[in-house]
């Protein structure tokens, strides 16, 4: 039995299709763009909404969703602390999505991230809009805020604890991120089936 070898078939690779695209237009993030890769992971799903499950968008208007805001840059962070003030603007009244997402941690400690709402950017309440249950494990959490049952608030801000437990001197650390975005924002007309 004769084998008879065939050429390669395989498209060739250059090197910079292998550098991500934002580095290729050297527009890489800044303190101007603090959406993060996950906030852009969620963003890229889908940018917009039909009435028609089969996403069909003939005679109908799309609706648009706006792009994930960040509400805490992804950065490893030592302690308890709190970001920054953050306004709302278009997410005002609207079901929001506010997700934690965890890269790194330290064995036996733990994380709890809640968010405060605010009507005139310095008085924050005394209770959280939403408060995570705390965590000890690198994932993404989320979960739903309704803004329309807080018509007053138009700042939201981060604050986080954390805990550490058994033994050793470790200090407490985690890297994470916070953002959030409309409701529906990750649903794709595609993914209908």
């Amino acid at each position: 039995m004769n084998a008879e070898v065939l050429p390669d078939s395989r498209p060739e690779v250059s090197s910079e299709s292998l550098v991500p695209v934002h580095v290729q237009n050297n527009t890489l993030d800044s303190v101007d763009n603090p959406v993060t890769s996950l906030a852009r992971f969620a963003a890229s799903s889908s940018a917009t909404l039909t009435d028609d499950p089969l996403g069909s968008t003939s005679g109908q208007k799309a609706k648009n969703i706006s792009q994930p805001k960040c509400l805490l840059p992804e950065s490893v962070r030592k302690g308890d602390g709190v970001g920054p003030v953050v306004a709302l603007n278009e997410y005002c009244g609207k079901l929001l999505v506010v997700t934690v997402g965890i890269a790194d941690v330290v064995e036996r400690t733990g994380l709890t991230v809640s968010v405060w709402g605010s009507k005139d950017h310095a008085d924050c309440g005394a209770q959280p809009l939403v408060t995570f249950r705390q965590r000890q494990y690198c994932g993404v959490y989320s979960m739903l805020l309704n803004m329309a049952t807080h018509p007053e608030v138009r700042y939201l801000r981060v604050q986080w604890s954390m805990s550490r437990w058994g033994r050793g001197e470790r200090t407490p650390f985690f890297g994470f991120e916070v953002f959030l975005e409309e409701s529906g924002a990750r649903v794709s007309s595609s993914a209908v089936a």
